[in-house]
């Protein structure tokens, strides 16, 4: 993988293209791709998130490196999970039920959100990240290493590498990187739980992690 990878990005609405808009600054290559209904797509991009392109799905899984998965929960499945192979993908989705209503089988559920989208294809590269801070937060709270109020935001998966790449991909966006080891701690990062919506330095955040493995065990 080449020191900048290239980065698709599943959604356009306002996550996807707040992290299009910061990691076009940062000197990422960024493709989105939206959903079918949106119109005037490359329109719309040129104007939210200049210096990203439009692409097809398809396109966009073979030209990039790191595919962030930014939909709604309940599109997530729509996504072609299937062609990930190989790729790292970070999935940002939430479910939350006063957005999604209550979904029974996710409800009963003990894995994190992300364990179960990686099942849907196992030969991918699955990371949880960038969920737990809202879209306006990514371009406020943004700063340069080295600052002692930069927040942090922590990253799971159970590839190694590929905590390493999104961590690098963290500390471009302007955020300290907190690695949270498997994925199976995504439950921390998620709606109800301390790390979700709530700024946290570095050692906060690694501290609230540590916690919710204790209490997990």
């Amino acid at each position: 993988m080449a020191d900048r990878p290239v980065i698709g990005i599943f959604g356009a609405g306002k996550v996807g293209t707040a992290l299009a808009r910061l990691l076009v600054d940062s000197g990422y290559e960024v493709a989105l791709t939206g959903s079918p209904r949106q119109t005037a797509l490359d329109l719309l991009v040129s104007v939210v998130a200049p210096g990203a392109r439009v692409a097809s799905p398809s396109d966009l899984v073979q030209g990039s490196d790191v595919i962030i998965v930014a939909v709604p929960f309940g599109k997530a499945a729509t996504v072609p999970w299937e062609a990930f192979d190989g790729k790292v993908v970070v999935d940002a989705t939430n479910y939350w039920p006063p957005v999604d209503g209550h979904i029974a089988e996710i409800d009963a559920d003990e894995r994190s959100t992300t364990e179960i989208h990686a099942t849907l294809n196992p030969r991918a590269r699955v990371v949880k990240s960038l969920n737990h801070l809202g879209y306006h937060d990514m371009e406020d709270d943004a700063m340069p290493a080295g600052s002692p109020l930069r927040r942090a935001l922590a990253v799971v998966g159970d590839d190694e590498g590929a905590r390493e790449v999104v961590a690098r991909l963290i500390d471009d966006l302007g955020f300290d990187a907190v690695d949270g080891g498997g994925l199976a701690n995504g439950r921390a990062l998620e709606p109800g739980h301390p790390a979700f919506g709530r700024e946290h330095s570095a050692s906060e955040l690694t501290a609230l992690l540590d916690a919710e493995r204790v209490l997990a065990a």
